[in-house]
């Protein structure tokens, strides 16, 4: 953009510091939503209003935003696994190596998310994965919903029965996000550190789809919950123990408030280098990269790709004890 060389005028309506203050340490022009701006950090619903067909309007050559159009078909839970679901089969049917199974069905490579269901839609698929593994707990979380909010986990077929019937009578309620769950296979098995579990967080910032262009955010970092993990079933309920959303680990007794329950991505690299060797550590996140990249590919063909707009993702990223990284959303 040649505006770049200039002053920018910038807009936002999301009053939080950590844009702000970055906006004035450049030198950016802070201008009203009214006048003449470059830049502009939107809220998700403004995103809606400037894209909408009845109240959008035309962004001049000189402007740019912080949201594709439909940004969802990556951020929301459903979505996202509908999407990379659709992926694999695409490069099934190219006969891509990429696609390859091993003996019981298994994609070698492209096995990167949990196995998961939209309820109520896909309730008797899951009962009948539940039934194959009847010992296995299950995460459920609302697909509209951030901050480990309204997120439990099951290990009991009764525990979910009360969605059948919700399933049978009313096929309208999987439209509306309100009442939309997935719910996905548990990793319960996760790599511990300190006995705790904890989850990568790593921002990626997507400038255009076609041809896709992405940059890998070098500050990410580990979340960890305040209470060690264990896969008892009697702790099921306790979410200290099983979700690392710094929404719910603030709210712990054990909850550190100077570092946050946070490591950086560099003291975790340099963590595992040392319990379990540089090689496997490289492995580790040459997965990871490659996981983002395909997660992106996934959702491309589908993403309105406006030349006016860029998007920086947070990825959450689970690691299991066999140092397989497990892509839980974005």
């Amino acid at each position: 953009f040649r505006i770049m060389a200039g002053k920018v005028k910038w807009v936002t309506d999301i009053e939080k510091s950590v844009l702000i203050n970055n906006f004035e340490k450049r030198g950016w022009i802070q201008v009203a939503e009214n006048e003449d701006w470059n830049f502009y950090w939107m809220s998700v619903q403004t995103i809606r209003n400037v894209f909408s067909v009845e109240t959008g309007y035309r962004l001049s050559d000189d402007q740019i935003v912080n949201h594709f159009p439909n940004h969802y078909e990556l951020t929301r839970k459903d979505l996202m696994v509908k999407n990379i679901k659709r992926y694999r089969k695409e490069l099934e049917k190219e006969g891509s190596p990429l696609a390859e199974k091993d003996e019981n069905g298994k994609y070698i490579y492209l096995d990167f998310v949990p196995v998961t269901f939209m309820l109520p839609a896909d309730y008797n698929l899951f009962v009948e994965e539940f039934r194959k593994n009847p010992s296995s707990t299950w995460i459920m979380k609302p697909c509209g919903k951030a901050q480990g909010k309204g997120i439990f986990l099951i290990n009991k077929l009764s525990q979910i029965k009360k969605w059948s019937r919700d399933s049978k009578t009313s096929s309208f309620v999987s439209q509306s996000s309100k009442e939309a769950y997935v719910i996905s296979l548990y990793i319960n098995n996760p790599l511990l550190i300190g006995g705790k579990k904890f989850d990568l967080r790593l921002y990626v910032l997507v400038s255009t789809y076609r041809p896709l262009r992405c940059y890998m955010y070098k500050l990410g970092f580990c979340r960890f919950c305040t209470v060690k993990y264990t896969p008892s079933t009697s702790e099921l309920d306790n979410m200290f123990v099983h979700l690392t959303n710094v929404a719910i680990q603030k709210h712990g007794d054990d909850y550190n408030h100077i570092h946050g329950g946070k490591w950086t991505v560099s003291n975790l690299r340099l963590y595992l280098e040392s319990t379990r060797g540089k090689e496997v550590t490289n492995k580790l996140f040459d997965e990871i990269h490659w996981i983002i990249v395909q997660s992106l590919k996934a959702v491309a063909p589908v993403m309105n790709n406006d030349k006016h707009c860029f998007e920086c993702y947070g990825y959450d990223i689970i690691i299991d004890d066999k140092l397989k990284p497990w892509l839980i959303e974005v």
